[in-house]
């Protein structure tokens, strides 16, 4: 482990002190080191009008179905709240006609890191588009029908929404937003504040058909299920729920934190909550994506191996270390058309990320460089969440290299 590894370790314990060495570091290596705004074949698709765009996580794309149409979200600034209750715009980009766009609709119910879950609706991926929203003083999620202009309201919000557009899962958005900033909502407050482990219902199972809502699984199944000594007295959250691309498996981050020390494993079960199993179990997992219906990609620790990427292989122990050269966390995805992955990193010491693609050979590529200003850091920073076209040949990404959020795309020379 690194000198700045161990500091890192070392500052965990101390989060106030942590952000201070952190920025005074910062600012220190970013003066003394070389200045790029950015690098790669990038092309903006949102205009320069004053206002921020980005679409969200690296789990979704906001392509349809002919990468023609490109979906995200516009609000006037996103650096001073994680989780911010003023409305948000939806808009459809034209990438056929200069990137003219309209505005959709408004969300209520929005943060900084995954948006609104705005996503188009499978199986066609063409015509309706699905997003979160607050109205009646309650979450909820909206399917827009683009042709007729006609919505239907589902009683939550969605969090993963299988391939088929029939059903998602979901989870406690308020209590995700107490205990981690800019990935939960803020207009609900978290009502089992002050439990530790809720045994209340903390996944749920959403039929988009007939808008039925079933719960699945709750805190403390998690907390039963091959329970560690360090869950006991700690808080519980999940995050990061993943369907599989035949919708039958699911992956989630189960989290629980004791004090200054913080805990995360990646549990996997069936879409009805059955048949949980502990794929990793070693104190640390980050970003994953199912790269088919058995195997997941995630940046992970082993504690034979260390930090690093892992292909695991579900219901198993099986793992493999990948890329033994990107030592740092990021946000892979898969495209199967091209069998290539994409990930990126967060900005170094000279304030600046990077975005990667692997190709089936293993082959690791840097194909893009972008400045991240100092405005846009810790809980309001701006990840790059880069993004698969359905056809395989271009990256979408949300940078700040321009002083604002914008949405960038980055063609791949197949």
């Amino acid at each position: 482990m690194g000198i700045e590894s161990k500091l890192n370790s070392y500052l965990n314990r101390l989060p106030v002190v942590k952000k201070t060495v952190k920025r005074l570091y910062q600012i220190g290596m970013y003066t003394v080191s070389p200045k790029i705004k950015s690098e790669g074949d990038i092309e903006k698709i949102s205009p320069d009008d004053g206002m921020e765009y980005f679409f969200g996580y690296y789990d979704k794309s906001p392509w349809d179905a002919t990468d023609r149409y490109m979906l995200c979200l516009r609000v006037k600034k996103t650096y001073s709240s994680v989780a911010p209750q003023e409305p948000a715009e939806i808009i459809l980009f034209d990438t056929h006609d200069n990137n003219s766009y309209r505005v959709l609709g408004k969300t209520r119910t929005w943060n900084v890191q995954q948006g609104c879950m705005l996503q188009w609706l499978g199986p066609n991926y063409s015509e309706k588009i699905i997003y979160n929203d607050f109205r009646n003083n309650e979450y909820c999620s909206v399917i827009l029908n683009l042709l007729t202009n006609e919505e239907k309201i589902i009683s939550m919000p969605v969090y993963s929404v299988s391939s088929n557009g029939d059903s998602a899962l979901t989870l406690d958005f308020s209590r995700l937003h107490r205990l981690r900033p800019g990935y939960g909502y803020s207009n609900l407050p978290d009502i089992n504040k002050g439990t530790n482990c809720p045994d209340q219902a903390c996944i749920w199972h959403v039929n988009l058909i007939n808008g039925k809502i079933t719960p699945i699984l709750k805190y403390t199944d998690f907390f039963n299920f091959e329970t560690r000594p360090e869950m006991e007295g700690a808080e519980h959250k999940v995050n990061h729920i993943m369907l599989s691309p035949s919708g039958e498996r699911v992956m989630v981050l189960h989290r629980w934190i004791q004090g200054s020390n913080k805990y995360t494993r990646l549990v996997t079960f069936n879409s009805d909550g059955t048949e949980m199993y502990n794929l990793s179990d070693d104190n640390m997992t980050s970003h994953c994506y199912w790269k088919n219906n058995n195997e997941i990609i995630a940046y992970a620790h082993k504690k034979t191996e260390g930090n690093g990427y892992y292909l695991m292989k579900d219901k198993t122990n099986q793992f493999q270390q990948k890329w033994p050269e990107l030592t740092a966390d990021g946000h892979p995805s898969f495209s199967s058309i091209h069998n290539m992955f994409v990930t990126d990193t967060y900005p170094d010491r000279a304030r600046v990320a990077s975005i990667y693609i692997i190709g089936s050979e293993d082959e690791v590529n840097k194909v893009a460089r972008v400045f991240a200003p100092f405005k846009y850091d810790n809980d309001v920073r701006c990840d790059l969440h880069p993004r698969w076209n359905r056809e395989g040949n271009k990256i979408c990404f949300d940078s700040v290299f321009e002083g604002k959020r914008g949405l960038y795309t980055l063609d791949i020379n197949n």
